[in-house]
């Protein structure tokens, strides 16, 4: 695989719950996280005394961030109506030449800036909110 052009990597929000996916309008950087939390059960029969982890378990999570500028008002008001309601409405993110991760996530972080010479920023924050799907591209 080739380089990709970050561009690419979208964030798309379910807009009304009916599955209609749309690009969160105005990202300009955006980042994916996955983790697993491991289970350590090592004890004194441990081989050599090397740590051993408990296959399967521990909590999974996937967290979602970008920050961008305000280029549409139908998207930036969903993102504020998530916010302040603490809904947990489906998202996907494409990743190029990976695969799309979909699942509910829920807007944890949302901050607003801006200067008087500068455009109006945005940075958001968001965490999984139960299992997620995964489409090879």
């Amino acid at each position: 695989m080739g380089a990709q052009n970050g561009k690419d990597l979208l964030v798309k929000v379910d807009m009304t719950g009916d599955g209609q996916f749309e690009t969160i309008a105005g990202l300009r950087a955006t980042r994916v996280s996955f983790n697993a939390e491991s289970v350590d059960v090592t004890s004194l029969e441990s081989q050599g005394g090397w740590r051993e982890l408990l296959s399967g378990a521990g909590v999974k999570s996937a967290s979602i961030s970008g920050s961008g500028v305000f280029k549409d008002a139908g998207t930036d008001e969903r993102a504020r109506q998530l916010f302040f309601d603490g809904l947990t409405p489906d998202f996907q993110v494409i990743v190029p030449d990976f695969g799309i991760v979909e699942g509910a996530f829920q807007l944890t972080s949302i901050e607003y800036a801006g200067s008087h010479n500068g455009e109006a920023t945005y940075e958001m924050a968001l965490a999984s909110a139960g299992a997620l799907t995964f489409t090879a591209l």
